[in-house]
C-alpha cells in the first residue's frame, strides 16, 4: 500500500498527523487552532492585509518594518487579512510566487512564526485548493490558510471568515475575472451553512475576547467601502453575539472605524504593498478615529484586561493607537 503513495500523498498524510496534534473540528464544523499565551498570559500579534506583490509597492519595505516592530513586541503569530498573492492568486502548489511573495520577503527572525491567513478576492481568481494545500506549509511551515476556522488563545478566540463568496458581482459581473469556486458551489448552501457555523461557534465561546477576522470590510470610507452583503448577512450575527473588533483588508488603507450603533471596533489592515492615494469617501467624524491612505500595518497587544492596538506606516511610524478596556470597552 505504501509504495503505492506518491510523494504529494505522503507529504498530505504527514501534514495531516502533525495537525491533529493541534486543530480538531468543532461541532459547528470549522476547523480549529490552539495558540498558547505568554507565561504572563498575554499575547501579541502582527495584522497586514493585501501584500503579495514580490516585494514592490513597498511590501519589502513594510516586512522589514514589520521585523522589527515584531522583535520589540516578541509577537506570537501574524494574521493575513487576504489578497495573499497579486494579481491573480497561486496557479498551483509549485507557483513560486509563494516563494518571492512570502518566504523570501518575510525574512526577518521575529516574523519566523505561524501566519494564519485568509483568502481575499484575488486569492479566489487563482487556484484557492493550491493555497490552502498542505504541501505549502511543507514548503515553509509558518502557512496556515483556509476558508475558515478558529483559532483559540483561551483568553482570545478569532474567528477567520471566508467572506469572498459573500460578494454578489463576483459571481454576477466578473468581467474578465474567472473566480476558483470549487468548493463553493452550490453558493447559497455554502453560505447558509458558513453563516451557521460562525453563529454556533460564537455562541458556544467562552473567551474574554472575540475577534473576528474576514478579507471585505463591513465599514470603510476607502476605495471598496462598505460591503452591503456582509452588513445584511455577517454583521447581525457579530453584533447579537458580542464580537468586539472585525478585522479586514481589501481597502488599501489603515483604517479604525468606532460604530456607534455596537462595541464593534472596524480596523482595516490592508497596507500590505500597493495603497491608494486620496481615494477616501466622507464619514461620521464621530466614527471614524482614524484613516491613512498609504502602506503599513497594525499590532495587537492584549491581555484579560486590555487590547492595545496601534498602526504603523511604512516607515515604522505609530499613526495611531488606542486601547480598548474589557471593564468599560472604552476607546482612547
Amino acid at each position: 500500500m505504501a509504495a503505492l503513495l506518491n510523494k504529494p500523498m505522503l507529504l498530505f498524510l504527514s501534514f495531516a498527523a502533525s495537525l491533529f496534534l493541534c486543530c480538531h473540528f468543532s461541532e459547528a464544523a470549522l476547523p480549529r487552532f490552539h495558540h498558547p499565551l505568554k507565561t504572563d498570559g498575554s499575547l501579541s500579534f502582527l495584522v497586514v492585509g493585501d501584500w503579495g506583490r514580490k516585494g514592490l509597492f513597498n511590501q519589502s519595505k513594510v516586512a522589514s518594518q514589520m521585523g522589527i516592530i515584531g522583535e520589540k513586541l516578541d509577537i506570537d503569530f501574524v494574521i493575513s487579512t487576504g489578497d495573499n498573492f497579486y494579481e491573480d492568486g497561486l496557479m498551483g502548489i509549485n507557483d513560486y510566487a509563494f516563494y518571492d511573495s512570502f518566504s523570501n520577503i518575510y525574512t526577518a527572525p521575529s516574523l519566523q512564526k505561524t501566519w494564519y491567513s485568509v483568502l481575499g478576492n484575488h486569492d479566489y481568481r487563482g487556484d484557492v485548493e493550491a493555497q490552502m494545500s498542505p504541501i505549502l506549509r511543507e514548503k515553509d511551515k509558518r502557512w496556515v490558510c483556509m476558508r475558515s476556522f478558529i483559532l483559540n488563545a483561551d483568553i482570545v478566540e478569532f474567528f477567520f471568515v471566508d467572506t469572498t463568496p459573500f460578494v454578489d458581482k463576483y459571481f454576477t459581473d466578473p468581467g474578465d475575472n474567472v473566480y476558483d469556486w470549487k468548493g463553493v458551489l452550490p453558493r447559497n448552501n455554502y453560505l447558509s451553512n458558513l453563516l451557521n457555523d460562525v453563529d454556533l461557534a460564537l455562541k458556544s465561546s467562552s473567551a474574554i475576547w472575540k475577534i473576528v477576522v474576514g478579507h471585505h470590510t463591513i465599514k470603510s470610507a476607502g476605495q471598496h467601502g462598505i460591503t452591503e452583503e456582509l452588513v445584511v448577512n455577517l454583521l447581525p450575527i457579530l453584533q447579537a453575539n458580542n464580537v468586539d473588533v472585525y478585522m479586514n483588508g481589501h481597502d488599501h488603507c489603515l483604517e479604525h472605524i468606532s460604530c456607534s450603533k455596537s462595541k464593534i471596533e472596524f480596523l482595516t489592515s490592508g497596507g500590505g504593498s500597493k495603497a491608494w492615494r486620496g481615494n477616501v469617501k466622507e464619514w461620521n467624524p464621530e466614527e471614524m478615529k482614524f484613516y491613512y491612505d498609504g502602506q503599513g500595518f497594525m499590532s495587537v497587544q492584549l491581555d484579560e484586561a486590555k487590547a492595545n492596538f496601534v498602526y504603523y506606516d511604512v516607515f515604522g511610524e505609530v499613526l495611531h493607537q488606542f486601547m480598548v478596556s474589557k471593564e468599560f470597552h472604552s476607546t482612547s
